[in-house]
């Protein structure tokens, strides 16, 4: 089922994350519960090699979600006091971390319909999002393994002192907002991450990372078409 790939993929991608905070800010962050966290989601990725309905993906993919961003501010190094985020929350988002992963998703989410637009795929057939009528499934499919990218991002943005408390306003509501200063920042800085190279994990070869976009598009492609037994996430070390 393709939509275990698009989970495992996500899954695999979080743990690289807390995975590579243990390793470059040994001594700053906290130790037992990342190490906790990440066993955690070992467990949930080797739960997805069962044979499972699609109900059960999802589960194991909320489970491991929840693990994931209970201690996604743990890798903050600066910013602690101001950034925290105890879990996701979306429209509105209600903390500095949620309004700067949501806007982060909003660009990744256009970059990745047009890809999937550019080997003509419709962005609106999902496998793993496929509930509500008018939303772009796919889209939101191909996304998933590419959102823990977008969380280091998010993190390397405050702990390199880029964004601050004051480039977020918060309303009477609770809704916080981003200055527009701040979205120029962050647009910047998304764009320049896309120009970092990386191998991709399939293909074998040296790529943009605003490049793997599009070659994971043309893999699913190559799937519906038959090409392939199977969809390969790009998982990265």
């Amino acid at each position: 089922m393709i939509a275990k790939e698009f989970v495992m993929g996500k899954i695999a991608n979080c743990r690289s994350v807390l995975l590579r905070a243990l390793r470059d800010h040994q001594g700053k962050v906290d130790t037992d519960d990342l190490e906790n966290a990440a066993s955690r989601l070992t467990t949930s990725l080797k739960r997805l090699q069962g044979d499972l309905v699609l109900d059960e993906i999802r589960g194991i993919e909320g489970d491991a979600a929840h693990v994931y961003f209970g201690v996604l501010d743990h890798l903050l190094v600066r910013g602690k006091d101001s950034f925290f985020m105890r879990q996701r929350s979306r429209r509105p988002p209600l903390d500095r971390m949620n309004c700067l992963l949501s806007f982060l998703y909003t660009l990744l989410m256009h970059d990745v319909r047009s890809a999937l637009e550019s080997v003509g795929l419709d962005p609106a057939v999902g496998y793993l999002h496929r509930d509500r009528p008018g939303r772009p499934g796919l889209a939101l499919d191909l996304m998933e393994e590419f959102r823990p990218m977008i969380d280091r991002l998010a993190i390397s943005l405050v702990n390199l002192g880029q964004l601050k408390e004051k480039d977020f306003n918060i309303s009477e509501s609770g809704a916080v907002r981003m200055t527009d200063t701040a979205r120029k920042t962050v647009l910047v800085s998304y764009q320049n991450r896309k120009q970092d190279e990386r191998a991709h994990p399939f293909l074998e070869e040296k790529m943009k990372i605003g490049l793997f976009f599009y070659a994971q598009a043309l893999l699913l492609s190559r799937l519906f078409r038959g090409e392939l037994d199977g969809y390969p996430p790009a998982i990265w070390k």
